[in-house]
């Protein structure tokens, strides 16, 4: 989970139906003139804040001299399940993304947070299910690569159920929406009933997916999730690789995006709360072991750690300076 803050907030208004899905993402000719060659492997990005809009969101990345980026296409703390996105909004989005050099496939939506797919309760997992579905609508109509969302809590206590109400809910979203953006679980911090902790859940929904319907689908692993969650990718390089052998071999392929996040709480607390890399309880090390694994290559990694500015005015596209200092880091640990 982000940070609270007002990166959380969009345009309110998405009343008139979305444009015909995009085609399938592609990516950009060749990297922006601001990106250096050492790090055109590696495709860095932040899920930056998006005061004036999700354009000005893709700005922001593109000043910070960003490859991927990470948006809300809705308030993510409402269910979003009768919101579209009106054209005008989706222009100025593709024509930042244009003017910025961020390729449409490195970009990803985050779901709304409260979209519990997992619940046995009708009405509620009816209504997260449409919500998953309007997510998918508007990245689709954005044009960008993929949506990811976190899979929610098996409120009953019956964890192999929830997890087929988790797919199912994917699957429904899959049939209704046509195009080429995937649908990806993020893995959680294992608060609660949460569901999506282990390789053994994740692949317990991806496995439940209509096998025509997989290559739309995937997951990707969140830093401070994994550590909260009690896996260990600290204590040494080895110890993380075999982190994320556990999740290949389960799933059958690695993951598609990782976000890049330290931890303010300890070691297995179940707590998801994000600190800046270096400055939390996993410590800088552990992300430059995983910039050196041939995993995190090729896919977008995203920095969801706290801002400095989160009133930053609506037309002020510069890059919040705690990116920059993050960025210049991870570039570090990847040359």
């Amino acid at each position: 989970m982000l940070r609270a803050g007002r990166r959380q907030s969009l345009n309110r208004s998405p009343t008139v139906a979305a444009p015909p899905p995009a085609r399938r993402p592609q990516p950009s000719p060749g990297p922006p003139p601001h990106l250096t060659s050492s790090i055109m492997t590696h495709i860095l990005g932040a899920h930056t804040i998006d005061n004036g809009g999700i354009d000005m969101a893709a700005r922001r990345a593109g000043a910070g001299g960003m490859a991927a980026l990470q948006l809300f296409t809705a308030i993510p703390k409402f269910y979003g399940d009768k919101s579209t996105i009106k054209p005008d909004r989706v222009k100025r989005f593709r024509l930042a993304l244009e003017e910025t050099g961020l390729a449409p496939a490195n970009v990803m939506a985050h779901a709304a947070y409260v979209l519990n797919t997992a619940t046995h309760e009708e009405d509620k997992w009816v209504r997260a299910a449409a919500g998953l579905a309007k997510e998918l609508e508007r990245s689709t109509a954005l044009g960008i690569g993929a949506l990811c969302f976190h899979p929610g809590a098996a409120r009953d206590g019956d964890r192999a159920a929830a997890l087929a109400r988790v797919a199912r809910a994917i699957t429904q979203a899959l049939e209704a929406v046509d195009g080429d953006t995937r649908v990806l679980i993020e893995n959680t911090a294992g608060a609660g009933l949460t569901v999506g902790r282990t390789p053994d859940e994740v692949v317990g929904i991806l496995a439940a997916v209509p096998k025509k319907l997989r290559p739309r689908t995937g997951y990707g692993l969140d830093t401070c999730h994994l550590f909260a969650a009690g896996h260990d990718i600290h204590s040494s390089a080895k110890s993380l690789s075999g982190v994320l052998d556990l999740f290949e071999a389960a799933c059958g392929e690695p993951p598609s995006f990782f976000h890049l996040n330290d931890s303010e709480f300890p070691f297995a607390s179940n707590r998801d709360r994000h600190a800046l890399i270096g400055e939390g309880q996993i410590g800088a090390e552990p992300f430059r072991w995983l910039l050196a694994d041939r995993r995190s290559r090729g896919i977008p990694l995203i920095l969801e750690t706290p801002q400095q500015d989160y009133e930053i005015g609506e037309s002020d596209a510069s890059p919040d300076p705690f990116d920059l200092r993050m960025m210049a880091l991870l570039r570090e640990f990847s040359a």
